[in-house]
């Protein structure tokens, strides 16, 4: 971390994140929601989702009229094992958790349970629904769709959504295995990220309208949000690479994200209109969580996960590197350098959390800038 990073305590941040989310009119069990969700990103050092998109992509949000804090969760329709959900452009975090949930519960009914949501809002780190499931002793899947950002392979134009496909699976270890990626080489918060800290960007994340390589995250965020640029899918551009494969997945969570509970897709989720005035996202997402019990016993499963997991953990190193990680130990690992220390905030994030204190007036609480 740069020298003129400090560190905040998760709970103060996550308590000041709450009470700035009330002042905006978000209920407070609602606000506590989207703080929980938030903050949990930072704890797995997740930096692109918590503390850094707070004021952008939900307060901002918010007090443009594009995203309401006041959440009508309406089931559109509910069977045994699935159902369609309506959040009426209300929180997403909060849509997000109370569909998982449901999901959970008709999986404890009947072995599996698929919820989908129609407009909904940016929901934070995906991996949070999924590890709901774990912790409940099930495989839990979720997807949402987003913003156009990744440009077809042989593309140029944004079309698809970083669309993260997401898995949490319990096992025996002190960790969950979470894959939790966008289906993007990268993705716009690590590009925000990237901005805040003032680094280029590698070559390939980007491309411009003729697919030259951008790597200025300036440039390139506003080059994406007026459609002149664009993310490259996982695998980079072109068949040699296999972006063909990070196109594809892209694509099945735009379809799930949209098809099934009839919601918006592609350039409908842009949050501009055909005047050019800003507009809900109307997000969809969808929630599988898969009952282990329905199968086998769960202690047995999550032993045999655990093994799978020490073996690639286990086998022969690249010359040059003396460790392999699997999906969710590098979020685990750093929740372990962080829980003493805190929230990392350099100086672009003292300076919004300063101004969110101001304007709000939460004269209570005492930062270390």
């Amino acid at each position: 971390m740069a020298q003129n990073t400090v560190y905040e305590s998760f709970d103060k941040m996550e308590a000041f994140m709450k009470d700035v989310f009330v002042k905006v009119g978000v209920p407070a069990a609602d606000a506590a929601v989207c703080a929980e969700v938030l903050i949990e990103s930072d704890k797995r050092g997740i930096d692109s989702h918590g503390v850094g998109r707070f004021k952008p992509i939900y307060i901002d949000r918010i007090k443009e009229g594009i995203q309401f804090p006041l959440t009508n969760f309406e089931v559109v329709k509910d069977g045994l094992a699935t159902a369609v959900v309506d959040g009426h452009d209300g929180m997403g975090q909060v849509v997000g958790k109370k569909a998982m949930q449901m999901a959970i519960d008709k999986a404890k009914k009947y072995g599996m349970g698929m919820v989908v949501a129609r407009n909904s809002t940016h929901y934070g780190i995906a991996g949070y629904y999924a590890t709901m499931a774990t912790k409940a002793g099930m495989i839990g899947i979720t997807g949402t769709n987003a913003r156009p950002s990744i440009a077809p392979t042989f593309g140029v134009e944004n079309m698809l959504g970083t669309n993260p496909l997401t898995v949490g699976i319990p096992s025996d270890e002190d960790f969950p295995f979470v894959l939790d990626c966008a289906t993007s080489v990268s993705q716009r918060g690590k590009i925000e990220h990237y901005d805040r800290i003032g680094k280029k960007m590698p070559q390939g994340w980007v491309i411009d309208n003729q697919g030259n390589s951008e790597t200025d995250p300036a440039k390139a965020l506003d080059g994406l949000t007026k459609g002149t640029y664009a993310l490259a899918p996982l695998g980079g551009l072109g068949d040699d690479t296999a972006g063909y494969k990070g196109y594809g997945y892209a694509t099945v969570v735009e379809i799930l994200s949209a098809a099934l509970q009839q919601g918006a897709f592609l350039k409908a989720l842009s949050g501009i209109d055909s005047n050019g005035k800003k507009v809900p996202y109307h997000l969809g997402h969808f929630f599988i969580a898969i009952d282990i019990n329905a199968f086998t016993e769960l202690d047995a499963f999550k032993k045999t996960v655990g093994d799978i997991l020490r073996d690639l953990r286990a086998s022969r190193k690249m010359p040059g590197h003396d460790r392999i990680y699997t999906a969710g130990e590098k979020e685990y690992l750093a929740w372990l350098d962080r829980k003493e220390k805190g929230v990392p905030l350099n100086e672009s994030l003292k300076k919004t959390v300063k101004q969110l204190k101001e304007e709000y007036k939460l004269d209570a609480y005492a930062f270390n800038f």
